[in-house]
């Protein structure tokens, strides 16, 4: 890896919005990923799992059934 050091001035920086919206999907994705984990992990008495249960309905099924 190499360094890189940028002098800016400081109404000229970047903001977070800026510095997200310039990268792709998949490297939003993964750093989301990165702090879930990293804030799960620094729980001590729970573990990883996923909070909510949810069911897919086929509504289209639903009407036709009640209009029968």
């Amino acid at each position: 890896m190499e360094k890189v050091v940028r002098i800016t001035q400081l109404q000229d920086r970047q903001t977070d919005f800026q510095y997200w919206q310039g990268k792709s999907d998949l490297d939003r994705l993964n750093a989301l990923e990165m702090l879930r984990s990293q804030y799960i992990n620094s729980l001590n008495d729970v573990e990883p799992r996923l909070q909510r249960v949810c069911k897919v309905i086929n509504r289209l099924e639903d009407r036709i059934g009640a209009l029968n």
